[in-house]
């Protein structure tokens, strides 16, 4: 099975996270969508950290969710490909946002795709995208990317009928893109599991403090 990265959507069988205590939103919400978000966490092995988002903002439950609960796994990148219907293209920005994109990236050689509301409602077409929602895109480098890449990939997002929210994940952390392609070299915010620290270079395990 995939290694599940953070910003991976799973559809879990959702008994054996209700077997437990939770919000009494998230009951109702995973028998309608039994639909989870990996994120970063530490000491929930061999659980992998997951969070529960529901209709409303402050609805987001975190938790873990054992290997055999996963039904499906779906990245942002296999999201690329999901049809949006006209109505939504009209009634959500972020989704005309999305298809510029990826005429601009289509000779972008690293994967990537949405992550956030608009891979949630792609994953599950629930309609969780609200004309101001951000589009959220997550980038994976396994390699590094070079400042003068990094710019000229967060110009390319400018100018959307949406702001766009780029992720670049590594094997050590995740990151702003438009902060690095600003900063770099010097140190930058960088989201590991153990919480977020400065450090000049995400491909590396060292971490600045």
């Amino acid at each position: 099975m995939h290694l599940c990265r953070p910003h991976d959507l799973l559809k879990v069988d959702p008994k054996g996270l209700l077997a437990g205590p939770a919000p009494p939103w998230v009951s109702d919400h995973l028998r309608r969508s039994p639909w989870v978000v990996v994120r970063r966490a530490v000491g929930v092995e061999p659980g992998i950290p997951i969070g529960v988002r529901g209709s409303q903002r402050h609805q987001r439950w975190a938790a873990a969710c054992q290997p055999n609960w996963i039904e499906t796994i779906l990245m942002p990148s296999q999201l690329l490909t999901r049809a949006v219907s006209d109505s939504r293209m009209d009634t959500a920005p972020p989704f005309r946002a999305l298809e510029t994109l990826k005429q601009r990236w289509r000779d972008l050689d690293l994967a990537w795709g949405p992550g956030g509301s608009v891979g949630f409602e792609l994953a599950t077409d629930i309609p969780v995208v609200k004309p101001e929602s951000d589009l959220d895109i997550v980038i994976q480098a396994g390699r590094p990317i070079t400042p003068v890449t990094a710019s000229v990939l967060s110009d390319s997002a400018d100018g959307l009928v949406a702001p766009v929210d780029i992720r670049v994940e590594t094997p050590c952390c995740g990151f702003a893109l438009r902060e690095y392609a600003r900063n770099s070299p010097a140190p930058i915010l960088l989201r590991t599991a153990s919480g977020v620290m400065l450090g000049a270079n995400p491909w590396t395990s060292a971490i600045q403090g």
